[in-house]
């Protein structure tokens, strides 16, 4: 088969709009926001955050346990550290979308949501070290009962009776979990409670920015990392123990460190995805399945020995859930695919045509 001159031309023309279409695509805030939504749904965001989530928590577990590194906050740090050089190399190479116009989304939101994911992820690593894995799985689960509190107190948004009873049954359960676990841990619990509500407010933040003022992903870790780590840095003064320039930094130890901070770095980039697919009450839901299997794995790699009563707390708070889960899903789905200007002006030709796509 031959080939004109003619065909040939209107070939590379074809090629050159194709690759003129997607560089516009990737330059705008939200260009580059419908290319996200195109290849990372509700779906494929939220099944990466669930893997990664279930090894991050076991590997930090690992770490702090038997290669002895007992210092969260700095470990924290070196998360947000490396995220921060492989976020530079992202950018380098232009793989980070650009920001979306800055009297958009004032440097207060921007700010307000580093200082808040500080507290979150080094409050958790803490609590990861004083609490066993199943203490600190029901502390996660009880953020969801925050969340749609302070979306009351914040936005005014409610909720049905029915899911008022189903996260009322999740807190009597979290309650028992808790309370007769028995490595329990004083000041461990004071950390777990002091994490619930950052960690609340920070994914209530990260799904507000990426949703609303079309924010990626990446863009948004590339504008908040910096801010995170400068208050991590004082968070280490109160809450570590003194003597991390004394720890055995071998090749061994420090591979471990570095390879939970590379899953450190994946985990983030997943949550924001999956916060900004869907909403933050439905990216709380998914950890009912991440706390069964990771309570499995710290039952068999940690030999965790929670007491019959305090499983028995576990599986209440998990039926309270999943309750809660079907409720969800029976009603409106949280994602809403991005709009153009021109979809907004033909909204109301296509309104009857046009469905979100509900979570899975």
């Amino acid at each position: 088969m031959h080939f004109s001159h003619v065909e040939f031309k209107l070939a590379g023309r074809a090629l050159e709009e194709l690759r003129g279409s997607l560089y516009n695509e990737l330059r705008t805030s939200e260009g580059a926001k419908r290319q996200q939504q195109r290849f990372c749904g509700p779906f494929v965001a939220m099944t990466f955050n669930f893997m990664v989530a279930v090894v991050i928590i076991l590997t930090n577990k690992l770490v702090m346990g038997r290669v002895g590194f007992n210092f969260p906050i700095f470990l924290t740090i070196i998360h947000y550290t490396v995220a921060w050089i492989l976020l530079a190399l992202f950018k380098s190479l232009s793989l980070i979308p650009i920001s979306p116009p800055s009297k958009t989304t004032p440097f207060s939101s921007i700010f307000a949501l580093g200082a808040v994911m500080s507290f979150a992820s080094g409050l958790a690593n803490t609590s990861l070290n004083h609490n066993s894995v199943g203490f600190y799985q029901m502390a996660k689960i009880a953020v969801t009962p925050t969340i749609v509190l302070a979306e009351f107190v914040l936005f005014r948004k409610t909720i049905s009776n029915k899911k008022v009873l189903a996260l009322a049954v999740v807190s009597v359960g979290v309650a028992v979990a808790t309370v007769t676990d028995l490595e329990f841990n004083f000041f461990g619990a004071c950390i777990a409670i002091a994490w619930i509500i950052p960690s609340a407010i920070n994914k209530i933040l990260w799904s507000s920015l990426q949703q609303d003022a079309n924010w990626t992903a990446l863009a948004l870790m590339w504008r908040t990392t910096p801010i995170t780590i400068f208050f991590l840095l004082p968070l280490r003064q109160w809450l570590d123990p003194p003597g991390v320039s004394v720890f055995k930094w071998d090749a061994r130890n420090s591979s471990a460190i570095l390879l939970s901070a590379i899953f450190g770095f994946l985990l983030q980039w997943s949550g924001a995805l999956a916060l900004g697919a869907t909403s933050a009450t439905s990216h709380v839901v998914l950890g009912q399945f991440k706390t069964c299997v990771i309570l499995l794995g710290g039952n068999l790699m940690f030999d965790s020995d929670p007491g019959l009563l305090s499983l028995f707390g576990v599986v209440v708070a998990l039926s309270g859930m999943s309750v809660y889960t079907s409720l969800n899903l029976k009603q409106t789905p949280d994602s809403k695919p991005l709009t153009t200007k021109q979809d907004e002006e033909n909204k109301d030709s296509e309104a009857q045509d046009s469905e979100t796509t509900p979570l899975v």
